[in-house]
C-alpha cells in the first residue's frame, strides 16, 4: 500500500463515527447502525472502496503490471503502472545503537504502517513513501535523523522491480516451448533460471521433472491454498525395496520456500536444489547415495495465492491473500500462523500490518493445511522429519530455534549451532558469502549490553524492543512440535543492496551456495565430514572429505597411543577436551 493512505485508514480505524454518517440501506429503514449489522457492513464497504478508488485508481489497470505485454517497453522503462505505484516510494536502512531508539522507530512503524523489509540487531530497512519521510523523523529521536541512508542508491524502487519480471526475449522464448525434454545441465540452467519464474511456469516445470525422472521424482501437493490453489510439492528420493525387513519410518528432510510472497529468490532456491539433486542422482555419487538415504521434499511456493499476486498485481505484496476484518487490508503472514507460541498482542488487531498473523493459531489457510500435511506424514505415512529447512530473503543468515522469544534456548542448542555453523562454513566456501549464524530471536532486536531501562536484559546481552511478531514461527512449530531435531530459517542473498529486488543473476549463485550447505546437511546427518568445493554436477571433492576422515582417526589414534602407553595420564577433563577438538574439527 502507499504510505499516504494509511493516514486516512488511520482516521477511518480511530473515528467510527465516519462509518455512521453513511447513507442507510433499505432493509434497516433509518434504525441505528448499532441495531443494524446489514447498514454497518454495507457503510463500510462503501467508504473503503471508495477509499481505494480515490488512492489506488481502478484496481482492473493495476494487474497488468504482470502482463506480459505491459513489460514489453522500449529502453527497458518501467511501466506507468510501476511509476505510479512505486515511483515515490524510497527504501530506507535505519541504524540503531540504543533501546530508545529501537523502541521509537517500533512505535513510528506501528503507528504509520510501514513497510519492514528487513531488519537485524544493528538495522531495519524501510520502505516509506517520499513525503511520509518527515512525519517518520518527526516521531523519532534526534539521533536518528541521520543516523539512515538510502538502499539502491544508483536504481529507483520502481525500475529495480521492473528489472526483476522476466526480460521481453526470454518471455518470447517461452511462448511456444516452455521447456525442452532434455534438461541437461547447461540447457536447463540457463533456460529455467535465467529469469524468476511465475507459478503458471513452475507448475508444469515440476510435473515434467516427475514424469521424466520417475525413478526417483514424485510431484504431490501438501495442502490447497485459500483461494484453491495446490501448494505443490516435489519428493525425491529412491526408496528401499527390501521386503524382508520391516520398514523403518523413512528420513525425510524439508526444503521450503515462499512464505512471503515477494521473496522470489526464495522459491527460485528450493527449485535449484531440487533440480540439481534430481539430475545429478546416479551420476554423482554423493547425491546418488543421499537420495538413497533420505528423500527430500521440495515446496517452492507454500504462498501461492500471494506468489500469484506478485506477479500480477503488486510485485511487494508479502502476506497470503486470505480475507480480514477490514477489506482493504487483506492478508495473514504465514510464517507467524503457526500454533507454537502463537502471541502477538502488538499486530492482532491490526490487519494492515505486514506481520498480522490472524485473529488465532493457525488462522492463515495455508500455515494450517501445511501442519496437517506434514503431522500426517509422521503420523500415518512412516515419514521422520529430520530437518527443516524454510528459505526466505533477505540478510544472508542461518536461524536456529526459538524465534518466539530469547530466555529460552532449545534443549539440542549445542548440536543446531555446531550445524549451522557448519552450514554458513559450506555456503561460504564457493564464492566467500557471509552467513551470520544466530538465534532466529536475536534480530528483533538483540545488542551488546547497556544500562538502557526500557530494555529487558539476559546474560550479556540486551533484548530490545520487537519489530515483528514474537511468535507463531513455522521454525518453531517443526522443532517443537514435530520434534524436527534440526530446523532452521534461512535467509538468503543479499544484505541490502537490492533486498527483495535480487537480480536475477543472482538465482544461479545462490542457488549454488546453498545446495553446497543442503550437501553439507546429509554428509552430517550421516555422519561424515566435509563438503563439495564445486557442488553438484561436477565431481564432488572426494579428497578434502577423506583429509578429514584420515585427520580425525590419525587425533583418536594418538589418543589411544597415550592411553596405552601410560606415559601421560588422561582424566576425564582431557577426554573432554579431545572431543571438543574433533568437534572443532568438524566445524572448520
Amino acid at each position: 500500500m502507499r504510505q499516504s493512505t494509511f493516514a486516512v485508514l488511520s482516521l477511518l480505524l480511530f473515528c467510527p463515527s465516519l462509518i455512521a454518517a453513511a447513507p442507510p440501506t433499505a432493509q434497516c429503514g433509518h434504525a441505528p447502525n448499532a441495531q443494524c449489522p446489514e447498514r454497518a457492513s454495507h457503510s463500510w464497504r462503501k467508504l473503503s472502496d471508495a477509499i481505494i478508488s480515490r488512492v489506488w485508481g481502478l484496481p482492473e489497470k493495476q494487474k497488468v503490471l504482470g502482463n506480459n505485454k505491459a513489460l514489453k517497453l522500449a529502453n527497458g522503462a518501467p511501466t506507468q503502472n510501476l511509476l505510479a505505484r512505486y515511483g515515490e516510494d524510497v527504501v530506507l536502512r535505519f541504524n540503531i545503537s540504543s533501546a530508545e531508539e529501537a523502541t521509537a522507530l517500533a512505535e513510528a512503524i506501528d503507528v504509520l504502517f510501514l513497510d519492514v523489509w528487513e531488519f537485524n540487531e544493528n538495522w531495519v530497512d524501510i520502505r516509506i513513501a517520499k513525503e511520509v519521510v518527515p512525519s517518520l523523523l518527526g516521531l523519532l529521536p534526534s539521533s536518528l535523523h541521520k543516523a539512515h541512508v538510502p538502499l539502491m542508491q544508483n536504481l529507483d524502487l520502481a525500475q529495480a522491480i521492473f528489472d526483476s519480471y522476466p526480460s521481453p526475449s526470454s518471455t518470447d522464448s517461452r511462448d511456444g516451448l516452455s521447456f525442452s525434454p532434455n534438461l541437461q545441465a547447461s540447457q536447463s540452467e540457463n533456460l529455467f533460471f535465467q529469469d524468476y519464474q511465475p507459478l503458471s511456469v513452475i507448475t508444469p516445470w515440476m510435473s515434467l521433472l516427475a514424469s521424466m525422472f520417475t525413478t526417483h521424482v514424485r510431484r504431490i501437493n501438501v495442502g490447497i491454498s485459500y483461494e484453491g490453489r495446490d501448494i505443490p510439492a516435489l519428493r525425491v528420493g529412491v526408496h528401499p525395496t527390501n521386503n524382508n525387513q520391516p520398514p523403518k519410518p523413512r528420513k525425510t528432510i524439508l526444503v521450503t520456500g515462499g512464505s512471503h510472497a515477494r521473496e522470489w529468490i526464495s522459491t527460485s532456491t528450493v527449485n535449484f536444489i531440487a533440480w540439481s539433486l534430481i539430475t545429478s542422482y546416479g551420476k554423482v555419487h554423493t547425491v546418488t547415495h543421499l537420495l538413497e538415504e533420505f528423500d527430500f521434499v521440495f515446496v517452492p511456493t507454500l504462498n501461492p495465492d500471494g506468489y500469484v499476486y506478485s506477479w500480477e498485481t503488486d510485485r511487494l505484496w508479502r502476506k497470503n491473500r486470505q480475507p480480514t476484518s477490514l477489506r482493504f487490508c487483506r492478508g495473514i503472514d504465514l510464517d507467524r500462523s503457526f500454533a507454537f507460541q502463537w502471541d502477538d498482542e502488538s499486530t492482532r488487531s491490526n490487519p494492515c500490518s505486514e506481520f498480522y498473523p490472524g485473529v488465532g493459531p493457525f488462522d492463515g489457510v495455508e500455515s494450517k493445511r501445511f501442519a496437517d500435511w506434514a503431522k500426517n506424514e509422521t503420523e500415518n505415512n512412516n515419514v521422520e522429519f529430520v530437518s527443516f529447512l524454510d528459505l526466505h530473503s533477505y540478510s544472508q543468515q542461518i536461524l536456529y530455534p526459538f524465534s518466539y522469544s530469547c530466555a529460552k534456548e532449545p534443549p539440542s542448542i549445542e548440536d543446531l549451532q555446531e550445524l549451522a555453523f557448519g552450514l554458513s562454513k559450506a555456503i561460504g566456501s564457493r564464492k566467500g558469502h557471509h552467513y551470520q549464524v544466530t538465534s532466529a530471536c536475536e534480530g528483533n532486536f538483540f545488542m551488546p549490553q547497556n544500562s538502557d531501562s526500557n530494555s529487558k536484559s539476559t546474560k550479556d546481552h540486551t533484548v530490545l524492543p520487537r519489530i515483528e511478531s514474537s511468535g507463531g514461527s513455522a521454525l518453531d512449530w517443526f522443532y517443537h512440535e514435530l520434534k524436527v531435531r534440526y530446523a532452521y530459517q534461512v535467509k538468503l542473498r543479499d544484505t541490502g543492496s537490492y533486498g527483495f529486488l535480487l537480480p536475477k543473476e543472482n538465482i544461479v549463485p545462490t542457488g549454488k551456495e546453498v545446495l553446497d550447505a543442503v550437501l553439507y546437511l546429509g554428509r552430517f546427518l550421516m555422519g561424515e565430514v566435509g563438503f563439495a568445493v564445486e557442488g553438484v554436477g561436477e565431481e564432488v571433492a572426494k579428497e578434502q572429505i577423506t583429509k578429514e576422515r584420515e585427520e580425525r582417526e590419525r587425533a583418536e589414534k594418538e589418543h589411544g597411543e597415550k592411553l596405552r602407553a601410560g606415559n601421560e595420564q588422561v582424566d576425564e577433563e582431557e577426554e573432554e577436551d579431545s572431543v571438543f577438538e574433533l568437534r572443532r574439527r568438524r566445524r572448520r
